[in-house]
């Protein structure tokens, strides 16, 4: 794993293609991976910027969402993670690294295109964690077709339930439990603005998590919670590897960037840090891009 705190070369810091062909069943594990991502697991320290807070992470078992609940522990957070049943391996070993910290952690599985199960598992987080004051929405499908004659109803419309739907429910559930100086972030993705012809589904989805991010945020402004998105490039996770990207794409994934690589889950959670921190008191309906260079807007 890459030292985050010594001076060195971006483009050089982690993996470049190409990468091994590779493919696994939806939705992917970590294990699987050639070469493994970094989530953080020995790499991020944490400097006690979210001292007891209280913390839910859906996608929490594997790429971006395990590098944000990890650092929300190591931050001092408390952190409940919702996943996929089938993807019960992977987040055993984030609820140790989690409980490594001395901080409390709660596995909460369960599929996010339930609108009943996103409000339990938002009652739930909150009654477990003794409050709810960080809503870290990662989780998402992404699914490559090439040609929209392809795509069935079922999938665009299971695209936009897990993307899109589950973020609207899990706002609503929790915007009434979380106090003034809670947090809201949402993922968003370069594709909102720079949509790949093989994610026609994916894509429109982002853009919509962007219009709900600035509309929210203004929204509920004045109640003191603020509300943000991270908009990732190429990031090496299960998501591309089982499907998200076409098989042919994944040895070259991430090469188009100006720093030649794919961004590992750890670049990001930073973000996730300072925008569920009080440092970033006075921002709110923001959009914060890590793209290795690529342009967002």
């Amino acid at each position: 794993m890459s030292d985050l705190y010594k001076l060195q070369d971006p483009t050089k810091q982690y993996p470049r293609p190409k990468f091994k062909k590779q493919t696994q069943a939806v939705p992917g594990l970590d294990k699987k991976m050639t070469p493994k991502a970094d989530h953080g697991e020995t790499s991020y320290r944490g400097s006690g910027r979210l001292p007891n807070r209280k913390a839910l992470v859906t996608g929490g078992d594997s790429g971006i969402g395990r590098a944000a609940a990890i650092a929300f522990a190591r931050e001092g957070a408390d952190v409940a993670i919702n996943y996929l049943p089938s993807e019960e391996a992977d987040a055993r070993e984030v609820i140790a690294l989690i409980e490594a910290e001395g901080r409390k952690a709660f596995a909460l599985p369960g599929d996010l295109k339930d609108e009943k199960f996103c409000v339990k598992l938002v009652k739930e987080a909150h009654k477990k964690l003794g409050g709810l004051d960080i809503l870290a929405c990662v989780a998402g499908r992404q699914h490559a077709v090439d040609k929209i004659a392809d795509m069935t109803t079922k999938m665009f419309e299971e695209t936009y339930r897990v993307n899109v739907f589950a973020l609207f429910w899990m706002c609503k559930a929790a915007l009434p439990l979380m106090p003034a100086g809670g947090s809201i972030i949402t993922t968003a993705s370069i594709q909102a603005t720079h949509p790949s012809p093989s994610l026609l589904d994916y894509a429109p989805t982002k853009a919509a998590i962007l219009a709900f991010t600035r509309a929210l945020a203004r929204q509920v402004a004045e109640d003191g919670i603020r509300v943000n998105c991270v908009a990732p490039g190429p990031v090496w996770t299960p998501l591309q590897t089982s499907g998200g990207q076409p098989g042919k794409k994944i040895p070259d994934f991430g090469s188009e960037t100006p720093m030649k690589r794919p961004g590992q889950p750890v670049e990001m959670s930073p973000l996730y840090v300072l925008l569920a921190s009080q440092e970033s008191s006075y921002v709110t309906g923001e959009v914060y891009g890590a793209t290795g260079g690529l342009e967002v807007s």
